[in-house]
């Protein structure tokens, strides 16, 4: 199993585009919409999200926090419920959670919002 995630993992690394050209905007609407029901996203849900998630502020201020961020769907446990158009999920038996469909340009608008993040940090 760890090899096939590893797999996934360069496999949709490198079907996504770097742009970096999102949203921040809209980068915490997604936030808030969909990640929230397990992170703390900041002026959203303060006491929200599950103790165990990293907030998106803590996140943002890691070293390898912008890295993180541009890979989370490959990162357990994202891959069980993120689905992506294009890309085929890790498994087909359905979901704990709720699915979560977003496309590419969410991704870039999520990294925007948290490059945002990481600025508000400085």
């Amino acid at each position: 199993m760890f090899r096939f995630f590893c797999a996934l993992t360069v496999l949709i690394s490198s079907a996504m585009p770097a742009s970096g050209a999102g949203s921040a905007e809209d980068g915490r609407k997604i936030a808030v919409q969909h990640c929230s029901r397990c992170h703390v996203v900041p002026d959203h849900n303060p006491n929200g999200g599950i103790g165990s998630t990293p907030s998106f502020r803590l996140l943002s201020e890691l070293e390898d926090g912008m890295e993180r961020f541009e890979t989370f769907y490959s990162r357990r446990p994202h891959p069980s419920f993120v689905r992506i158009p294009g890309i085929e999920p890790p498994t087909k038996l359905p979901t704990s959670l709720e699915p979560v469909e977003i496309t590419l340009d969410d991704i870039d608008d999520i990294i925007a919002y948290a490059k945002r993040l990481r600025e508000w940090q400085e």
